[in-house]
């Protein structure tokens, strides 16, 4: 067999043993031969050694380097102990990668360092991707699982399992997390918070210090995860196994007990815990044992308060904390009872303090317990005998009391854990994570370590079964014939421990026996499997210990405790004590019948048996072994019912040193753990595949011309290794892959490097020879240019004599004087000719310059004059545009002072009319008042006599009363002695008569208190209405304030009735309508002066009337007279109601004084008008003057242009442009004239109304006329005044259209004028420019027939970029322009942001309507109509491109158009007249800003969920330089990835995807701002996601893939060429990716190599340069790997660097964007709305 001998041949490399290393490489010096004893071997220390071998086990062959380093060790070609060691030990120590696959198994090797490899970043990058396309991670194996329960509806398991220390729990954690965030549920529960809050409280009471790890789990744990149909996250649920209870009693030396303890213990001086009395750690034996109380670098003070916050996480209450710590100080209580000796018994002091903690914390009674602890009962069938115990059988009682309490603590915390994580819902899938304890092996091995062994036994078993399944699944995929593979089955063991009459059924019985002893079973054991059972042994040296052979190793276990540990015994009397304590938790403990344990309640460490103790309850026979066995075999149940995924974790060594690797410890726990054996079971059969592809593109190098001319490449693969391994058993033909045996893949190897070797030298023979030849061709060339000089210099010396020289001296003389006389004859010929040309040209130029200068000047001159003729008539215009302007300023200015007197004139009367009437209503009311006062005055006079009348009666009566007492005591004086014997009676009597009268001056004062509270009542209500009397005198005064308000509102009116009237006026703008206002203002100055004056006499008698009968009507005299000065100061103690009547009397004296002032300032403002009224005429004569100048002019151009045209009579086209525009302005000028008159009549009729108005407003006789008539009157003068008003717009814009028609008449006049004069200049000219000039006056011909044109079609319909809208249609123009409209039907053809235009124009609308109500209602229903599409579409990207685009277009518009001056600099003129004139926007604007904003980040998210599953298959994975890359050997991952590739991305793909964004973009009319901007983010995420996954891809990390990356990058380089984005900063966020791909290629050996490192990767922190630089494969022998010293070097220089720690790029981030200010260039009245936008109810102004 090749694999065996063929392949030993010189200089390959083998496995030797080693004692140090265990395996240690060697390179093989002589060719083995069949037979040969000794094999020469050369070590990697350079010394020769002579090794003995066998030929039945030759060493084990070592792999090329090219596949060491797999991320699959199944990869490997020779699988075997010592290759899987080495690839662990290159990977970890050199490539600091601590995760590596082994078929299904993921080993992880403890780092015993912080890695930054578990972010949310990594675990964001791992989501979704294939198992075998990244790194291997325990993230990787998470969402292997998860999609594998995803896809299949199928329940997992993560089974995590190896050597205390290894790193089971932070594997198991790192699992959950990764649950946890990639599935988060959308409730607000918090569930998955709540599940990885469960860890830190399991592993404050689960968890201790020991002396191979600080966090060491003491129990197996089987964790489940519930998702629901959406696999979501929605509970969890947590079995527990085998606790290790004894270390609450008892620690190792360097070992702690369960770190709750020592939480509790650090926590002891905060007030909540002052009553549980504790103290350090050090003061308690149960804490201090292991003598160390502290773990370096770890605060249990802050532990403590991380385990009460995951309690209050988890909805555990403070009083359900509190009972929990309770029991934990009185275990550490318990534990420091003193049990003292007297001689074969124990005492325990009822004194001592800490059994009075405990029993005062558990509520028990401190003197049973310290019997009990001292004594045992004994129940046999006839008596009951308590048996002392001596001090170490009660020591043993209080620790089993204290396991016992711990051990029920435990399950209850769990137990409460899980109902915290239920769920009401139903599970649909669910995901277990398995974390358990490896197998071990110490120097003494318990009954704790023959429990995990066997669980060991038993998960090893599934774990084969497991294997040897996938691979016959594999086998029958790819039809390939299935060979049964022998593979090590462990059942004969689980057999020996589980089995009927095995070793825990032996066990079980021996703990029956009241007397049963550990030695006993062990002589049963012996009698029963030592030569009986091969796997059973009995130590030659012992008897007190038995040896099992497991899979992993042999193992010796001590019987000492087995009995003990397995009956887990506490005596009766403390259980009653315990049970009957008046502490609620602690009774419920060791209650007789517990409630059953739920499903989710631990499985382990229940009610143990015990001796002869109720036997009819089972639940006290069961034992730990039992239980244990039970809870395994459910578990193994739940197990092969789900699909498994295994990670081993591997303790590199013992020290807990930083990535060291010790091999000894590393290959004993890969034997054990069953990596070994998955590495056996593969390379038995066919452990290397490659698909088809992997080996026609890896081994091309080694096919034939005529191979690769074959098109099937399937076809291709056979051929070629039919030739290459003659041996077909050595391979086989699958579907999709071929299947090699071991040692194959390193044959191919060899053959592909041995061919690639040949061709180097063959290369290498051909530029060496070709070098040699340049070499020797050269010195050959140099050798004979020697020879040459030196041979001439020979001859020369030979050949030369003394004639000879003086001849050639001779010679040389003459040829000098020959030569010179020739070239001067020749120099004076061209020097003559030379000047002679030089004079004629010079003439010529100077003629030709004289003559330009005589034509400029004269034309200097002719524009002299005209330039002159041109700003005198500019001048002139502009002073006529002035004057006019004054004018009608002027104008406007009067006839608002005009309307203000008349309106306020109006108002005043209108005012004296309601306070005339309300003060008559005022004199009512106080007469009334005055009525009411005095019949109060006459009840309230009438009540007092009725007073004192009855107090007179009542005090006459008394009087009575005592004069008859008198006479009675004088009848009594004198007949006493006779009347003695009545005297009793007598005063009997007396005391009745005494009690009777005393009874009716109560009755009587009874009666008067009614009197005066009746009359008090009445009082009140006289009060009562002087209040209300206050009040309505309150609401004059606010009447009044109205009235104020009022008259306020009126001015306002009257402004805008001003307003109106100043529009009319600006229609007045010709000079003849000037003449005739300036005569309606001299009447209308005559009529105002005599309506002012009467105005005067009537506002006088107005007021005098008014004041009359104010004072008349308040008679003063007469109301004091009728009010007494008690009824005054009864009726109003404040003097309110005449200090009322006081200020209207104030009131009316302010009007009076206020109308005489304003009397003044009409009379002022008269005379000022008048001033005015005659400085305008004078002006208006001005102005005549300047029309009559004006119209001379414009004779003269028409004089001027009738002789032009009848001078150039070959031109006809223009003679009858020149008739055409004639008639324009003749037509002009009538429909001018015409419009003119129209105007004067409106006018006319206007002040005809307003003076109607004054005439009605002068007759009203009577101040109390009601407002009514005014009002209507007012009403119908402002609807007259708008219809006239519109009819003065419409005008106004005809006026103005013609106007400009007749400006724009002018000015082609002009032109015409000035092309005239050049043709008659032209006309002078020659001949030969006659064709010049008549192809001109064509061009100028169509010219100014387009423009004429223009005119025409222009002149009758000018449009003002509004569109009108009822508002009824508001929701149709929603729905129609944004709700339904599809953008692929407005982009084509159309202007970019058509929608947002049209939009703006009816904004303009509503502006120009100065309606508030319209203009918001639009503006909300638009914001909300572009937020509700945009709802609608999240998921399309055109739309959202088309929504941003006009969104950013609108927004513009807003401010184009807002009247800002920053906004406004590149508008038009002609724009800037249609800025919005009523409203300010900029809180809309801010609103449109806010969504465009959002509206952008869903733009980029759905272009990022576009692009982001190519990126990587297009960027990292295509060959865009085909034949570079040669892909390595894939392992199992690879093979079996859950997903198989179907879409080949490419390069292409991803720029073809680029394009249609940029296109999309483009056609919506996106800004270039913001297209450059999301073309950077873009190239961002393509940036980071590339280097992102070249980070976590060891396999992409080779030099070829730098280069293939590099001009990927170039790619994308182009494309912004190509579409002219290089100024938008996307290339610098391609940086860090370049920088990465050049460190690919860049030589990394020496010192300088590692300062350009240093120097060019500053976009890449220090922390990815060394993870490529140790993630850094060859593809190729050729190449080398990078050293550990040189990434050390490197490390030293980056040591400065203060950069981020995080390994991966953040993706998501987004940068801020920036909208910027583009205005519109398009004209609003250009704007045509296209049919089939179904908008026909818009109208254009």
């Amino acid at each position: 067999m090749e694999a065996e001998s063929g392949e030993r041949v010189e200089y390959n490399r083998v496995w030797i043993p080693d004692p140090e290393e265990v395996w240690k490489s060697a390179e093989i010096v002589k060719d083995y031969r069949a037979g040969d004893k000794v094999l020469r071997l050369l070590l990697e220390d350079g010394t020769e050694l002579d090794y003995s071998v066998d030929p039945e086990s030759l060493p084990p062959l070592r792999n090329p380097d090219i596949l060491v380093g797999e991320n699959d060790l199944t990869a490997l070609s020779y699988l075997h102990e010592p290759a899987v060691l080495h690839n662990l030990r290159i990977r970890f120590a050199e490539s600091k990668l601590i995760y590596t696959y082994s078929g299904i198994i993921l080993v992880a090797m403890n780092p015993y360092k912080q890695l930054p490899i578990y972010g949310d970043a990594i675990i964001h990058a791992y989501s979704g991707q294939n198992m075998g396309d990244m790194d291997p991670h325990i993230f990787a194996v998470a969402e292997e699982a998860y999609k594998q329960m995803a896809r299949n509806n199928k329940n997992q398991s993560i089974i995590v399992s190896g050597e205390s220390g290894a790193g089971k729990t932070v594997s198991a954690r790192y699992a959950m997390r990764y649950f946890a965030t990639v599935s988060k549920s959308s409730s607000n529960a918090h569930v998955e918070d709540k599940v990885l809050a469960s860890n830190p409280i399991t592993e404050a009471v689960g968890n201790a210090k020991t002396t191979r790890n600080d966090n060491s789990s003491r129990f197996g744990k089987y964790t489940e995860i519930s998702f629901d149909e959406r696999n979501q996250i929605i509970g969890a649920n947590m079995r527990t196994y085998l606790l290790e209870k004894s270390r609450v009693v008892f620690q190792s030396e360097n070992e702690r007990n369960y770190h709750i303890f020592y939480q509790l213990c650090a926590s002891a001086q905060r007030s909540e815990f002052k009553h549980l009395k504790l103290g350090s750690a050090e003061e308690f034996n149960y804490t201090r044992m292991g003598g160390s109380t502290v773990i370096e670098g770890v605060s249990d003070r802050a532990g403590m308060v991380e385990t009460q916050k995951t309690f209050a996480l988890l909805g555990f209450k403070e009083d359900f904390q509190m009972d929990v710590f309770k029991i934990l100080a009185a275990i550490l209580h318990l534990g420091n009872v003193q049990i003292t000796a007297v001689g074969e018994r124990s005492t325990v002091s009822g004194d001592d303090s800490h059994l009075q903690v405990f029993c005062e914390l558990l509520g028990l009674d401190s003197g049973n317990i310290a019997q009990w602890l001292c004594n045992r009962k004994i129940i046999t069938t006839s008596e009951t005998v308590v048996k002392p115990m001596t001090r170490p059988q009660a020591v043993n009682a209080r620790d089993a009391l204290a396991k016992k309490i711990y051990a029920h603590l435990f399950d209850f915390i769990v137990e409460r854990i899980n109902q915290a994580l239920q769920f009401s819902g139903k599970q649909h899938t669910f995901i277990g994570v398995l974390d358990i304890y490896g197998f071990e092996t110490f120097d003494v091995n318990s009954f704790e370590q023959f429990c995990i062994n066997y669980a060991n036994e038993k998960l090893q078993q599934q774990f084969n079964l497991h294997v040897f399944k996938l691979e016959q699944e594999e086998y029958m995929k790819e039809d390939i014939p299935w060979t049964l593979i022998d593979f090590y089955d462990n059942q004969p063991v689980i057999d020996l421990i589980e089995a009927k009459m095995g070793i825990l059924e032996l066990l079980d019985e021996e703990c029956l026996l009241p007397h049963g002893t550990d030695e006993n079973w062990l002589q049963k054991l012996y009698n029963n499997f030592v030569n009986k059972n091969s796997l059973f042994e009995k130590p030659r040296m012992s008897n007190a210990s038995f040896i099992i052979q497991h899979f992993a190793d042999k193992v010796e276990y001590k019987c000492e405790g087995f009995l003990e540990k397995n009956r887990d015994t506490v005596y009766d009397m403390l259980v009653e004590i315990l049970r009957a304590s008046k502490f609620h938790l602690c009774a419920t403990f060791f209650q007789e019948s517990p409630v059953p344990p739920s499903r989710f309640g631990s499985a382990i460490t229940m009610k143990s048996a015990k001796q002869v103790i109720k036997p009819n309850n089972r639940q006290f026979r069961t034992t730990v072994g039992s239980k244990f066995r039970s809870s395994l075999s459910l578990l193994m149940e739940t197990l092969n019912a789900t699909t498994p995924h295994y990670v081993r974790c591997i303790k590199p060594n013992d020290e807990k040193l930083p990535f060291e690797f010790d091999s000894k410890r590393t290959v004993q726990q890969l034997r054990a753990c069953g990596v070994l054996e998955t590495i056996r079971i593969s390379a038995q059969s066919y452990p290397s595949r490659w698909t088809y592809m992997e080996f026609y593109s890896r081994y091309g190098v080694l096919m034939t011309k005529q191979e690769l001319s074959f098109s099937d490449k399937k076809e291709v693969c056979k051929v070629v290794l039919h030739r290459l391994i003659q041996d077909s058993n050595q391979y086989q033909f699958g579907k999709t892959k071929i299947f090699f045996r071991a040692g194959q893949v390193a044959y191919l190897e060899k053959l592909r490097l041995d061919k690639l070797r040949q061709g180097c030298v063959v290369i290498q023979k051909h530029i060496r020879g070709w070098l040699q030849r340049k070499k020797f061709l050269r010195e050959r060339q140099a050798a004979l240019t020697i020879q040459q000089y030196f041979r001439g210099q020979h001859t020369v010396r030979k050949a030369v004599t003394a004639a000879a020289l003086k001849e050639a001296w001779a010679a040389i003389v003459i040829q000098k004087y020959c030569r010179g006389y020739l070239i001067r004859s020749l120099y004076q010929l061209i020097r003559v000719a030379t000047i002679t040309i030089q004079a004629y040209t010079r003439g010529c130029l100077a003629r030709r310059r004289y003559r330009k200068m005589l034509e400029e000047h004269k034309a200097v001159i002719l524009q002299k004059y005209a330039r002159a003729w041109l700003a005198r008539r500019r001048f002139q215009s502009i002073r006529r545009f002035v004057l006019n302007i004054q004018l009608t300023y002027r104008v406007q200015r009067l006839q608002k002072k005009l309307e203000d007197k008349n309106k306020e004139n109006h108002g005043l009367v209108e005012k004296l009319t309601s306070l005339a009437a309300v003060r008559a209503g005022d004199v009512e009311k106080i007469q009334k008042l005055e009525l009411e006062l005095d019949r109060a005055a006459v009840h309230r006079h009438n009540y007092e006599e009725k007073g004192k009348r009855y107090k007179a009666a009542v005090e006459e009566k008394l009087a009575k009363l005592q004069k008859h007492n008198s006479e009675l005591e004088a009848q009594k004086e004198q007949i006493q002695q006779k009347l003695q014997e009545q005297t009793e009676e007598l005063k009997g009597k007396m005391d009745d008569l005494t009690k009777q009268l005393f009874h009716d001056v109560q009755k009587e004062e009874q009666q008067r208190i009614l009197l005066e509270k009746s009359f008090e009542l009445k009082t009140q209500d006289y009060e009562k209405q002087m209040c209300s009397l206050r009040e309505e005198i309150k609401a004059l005064k606010d009447e009044k304030a109205q009235l104020q308000h009022q008259l306020e509102e009126e001015q306002v009116a009257s402004d805008g009735l001003k307003g109106e009237v100043a529009r009319l006026s600006q229609q007045a703008k010709t000079i003849s309508e000037f003449e005739k206002e300036i005569e309606l203002l001299q009447t209308q100055k005559l009529d105002v002066e005599k309506h002012v004056q009467s105005q005067k006499r009537e506002m006088r008698e107005k007021m005098s009337e008014v004041t009359k009968q104010l004072l008349e009507s308040y008679d003063i005299a007469d109301v004091r007279s009728r009010l007494s000065v008690e009824d005054l100061e009864h009726l109003n103690e404040d003097g309110e109601l005449w200090f009322a009547y006081e200020g209207l009397k104030k009131a009316t004296r302010v009007l009076e004084s206020h109308f005489q002032s304003q009397k003044d300032c009409y009379e002022k403002e008269i005379e000022a008008l008048n001033f005015k009224v005659v400085h305008l005429s004078q002006e208006i004569n001005h102005l005549q003057k300047l029309f009559r100048e004006e119209n001379d002019i414009n004779e003269s151009i028409r004089h001027e242009v009738t002789r032009l045209t009848s001078e150039n009579m070959m031109i006809p086209d223009f003679k009858q442009q020149i008739s055409e525009l004639e008639k324009q302005k003749q037509d002009l000028e009538i429909r001018l004239n015409e419009q003119t008159e129209n105007m004067k009549g409106k006018l006319e009729e206007l002040s005809n109304q307003l003076n109607r108005n004054r005439e009605e407003g002068m007759q009203r006789k009577t101040i109390e006329a009601p407002n009514e008539i005014h009002t209507k009157e007012k009403e119908n003068l402002v609807g007259k005044i708008q219809d006239m008003q519109e009819a003065s717009e419409h005008s106004k814009k005809q006026f103005e259209t013609e106007s400009e028609v007749e400006s724009s008449f002018q000015q082609e006049a002009s032109r015409l004028t000035m092309e005239n004069r050049d043709l008659e200049e032209e006309l002078d000219m020659k001949d030969r420019v006659i064709k010049k000039l008549q192809d001109q006056v064509k061009s100028l011909t169509k010219t100014i027939g387009k423009a004429n044109d223009g005119h025409l079609s222009s002149g009758p319909k000018e449009y003002l970029g509004m569109l009108e809208y009822k508002t009824e249609d508001e929701d149709k123009l929603i729905r129609n322009l944004i709700l339904d409209l599809k953008p692929r039907g407005v982009v084509v053809n159309m202007i970019p942001g058509l929608p947002a235009h049209i939009l703006f124009m009816c904004v303009r609308y509503a502006d120009s309507l100065n309606d508030a109500n319209m203009l918001k209602s639009l503006m909300n229903s638009t914001i909300n109509g572009i937020k509700q599409v945009v709802k609608d579409h999240l998921e399309d990207f055109e739309m959202l491109s088309f929504w941003l685009s006009n969104t950013c277009h609108f927004l513009n518009c807003l401010k184009q158009y807002s009247g800002e001056e920053e906004f406004m600099k590149h508008n038009s003129p002609h724009q800037n007249k249609n800025c919005l004139n009523n409203f300010d926007l900029s809180e809309y604007r801010q609103i449109l800003s806010d969504v465009a904003i959002r509206i952008y980040h869903q733009f980029i998210i759905i272009m990022e969920k576009n692009i982001q599953p190519i990126i990587v298959p297009g960027m990292l994975e295509y060959e865009s330089l085909q034949g570079i890359s040669g892909l390595k050997p894939t392992g199992f991952r690879k093979r079996s990835s859950s997903i198989d590739d179907t879409d080949a991305y490419t390069m292409t793909s991803v720029l073809q995807q680029l394009s249609y964004f940029y296109s999309t973009m483009c056609q919506n009319g996106l800004d270039p701002e913001l297209v450059r901007q999301a073309v950077k983010q873009l190239f961002f995420l393509i940036g980071a996601v590339t280097l992102n996954s070249l980070l976590l891809r060891k396999d992409m990390c080779s030099c070829r893939k730098g280069m293939q990356i590099r001009c990927n990058i170039s790619y994308l380089e182009e494309w912004l060429k190509d579409k002219n984005l290089q100024n938008s900063l996307a290339k610098e966020t391609l940086e860090p990716l370049s920088q990465a791909a050049w460190l690919l290629q860049v030589k990394k050996t020496t010192d300088s190599d590692a300062k350009e490192i240093y120097e060019r990767c500053t976009s890449l922190s220090a922390v990815q340069i060394i993870k490529i630089l140790n993630s850094y494969t060859p593809i190729d022998d050729f190449e080398k790997r990078v050293t550990p010293s040189f990434v050390r070097k490197v490390q030293a220089l980056l040591s400065s660097r203060e950069d981020s720690a995080q390994l991966m790029l953040d993706a998501s981030y987004v940068f801020q964007v920036v909208f910027p200010f583009t205005p519109s260039p398009h004209a609003l009245e250009m704007i045509q709305i296209p049919s089939s936008f179904k908008l026909g109810f818009l109208r254009r102004l």
